[in-house]
């Protein structure tokens, strides 16, 4: 059965890490708290890498350039469908 989706507050997560780094394995934080293992080990990861439990602020460089020019290329794209239109509109004329 699919279990429902919670969501949980930064000091809660920052209270988990801080318990596994105080010694306490991740799996009995997860059987402990009701968390999947994966939760706790995502929030460990980020919380090393950047103090954050934000995705934002764990994205490498290339991560944030490829998401820039994502919506950078799909801006351009509705431009250029745009212009479309107006030639086509203006070739009825």
């Amino acid at each position: 059965m699919a279990r429902e989706r919670r969501e949980f507050t930064d000091d809660f997560k920052q209270k988990i890490v801080e318990l596994h780094l105080g010694g306490k394995s991740q799996a009995e934080l997860s059987r402990d708290y009701d968390l999947t293992l994966s939760s706790v080990n995502g929030w460990v990861k980020r919380y090393k890498n950047s103090g954050s439990f934000k995705a934002s602020d764990n994205r490498t460089e290339e991560e944030q350039e490829l998401l820039k020019l994502q919506k950078e290329n799909k801006q351009l794209r509705m431009e250029n469908d745009i212009l479309k239109q107006a030639a086509l509109i203006m070739g009825r004329k």
